[in-house]
């Protein structure tokens, strides 16, 4: 979560989008920026239960693949409607998915989700497979741009993360990006990320602020 806002913090300076894919060392979960946490620990029984810089809600992470956009304020993404930029980056994960041959489609309409949970169901515009929520995502915007995070619930396949990555890379070039370099995390950047970690994302007061 640190990195992320990071990420966010210094995209205009990195000169332009940046997409991040990451894992989990131990299973856990995150919940949406304003959500109260006295309503949603009792959800889950993963620990910890850290709170993310963007909305949404409840989102286990045991099993799931994860990944970030931040886009700086300049770039189009920005000026979209937060129901456009939902329905971008799915249609995004979606060609992805068609890539390594499998046919997912976003959800056109919904399916009540249980209260503060992301995956009990469906929104307009979530990624389907079989008529199961396989894609969700949260975003915020902020003076220094997008921020999209989201989480892939894989379909029960043989699939591999690295697959799905590379075809997450590819299904972007042409469409939504001329292509991609490797960034580093190091210098200021890893500086900043470490510093949000211990002063806010491990914190009981930021967790519990509400």
């Amino acid at each position: 979560m640190a990195l992320d806002e990071a990420l966010l913090e210094s995209c205009a300076q990195l000169g332009g989008p940046v997409l991040r894919f990451y894992g989990w060392a131990q299973a856990a979960a995150t919940f949406g920026y304003f959500q109260h946490f006295a309503e949603i620990e009792h959800l889950t029984p993963l620990r910890p239960l850290v709170r993310r810089p963007t909305g949404g809600g409840l989102v286990p992470h045991d099993a799931d693949w994860t990944y970030s956009l931040a886009f700086p304020v300049t770039h189009e993404w920005y000026a979209l409607a937060a129901t456009e930029s939902y329905q971008r980056v799915h249609e995004w994960i979606a060609a992805a998915f068609k890539r390594i041959g499998i046919v997912a489609e976003l959800a056109t309409c919904c399916r009540k989700p249980m209260p503060g949970q992301c995956f009990v169901g469906y929104e307009k515009s979530d990624v389907l497979w079989l008529g199961r929520k396989i894609a969700g995502a949260a975003q915020r915007r902020t003076k220094f741009g997008l921020l999209i995070q989201g989480s892939v619930q894989p379909p029960p396949l043989d699939l591999a993360k690295a697959e799905w990555q590379a075809a997450m890379c590819v299904a972007a070039i042409g469409r939504w990006c001329s292509g991609w370099e490797e960034v580093a995390v190091a210098g200021d950047l890893l500086a900043r990320a470490e510093m949000l970690e211990g002063a806010k994302y491990a914190t009981r007061e930021f967790n519990e602020r509400r």
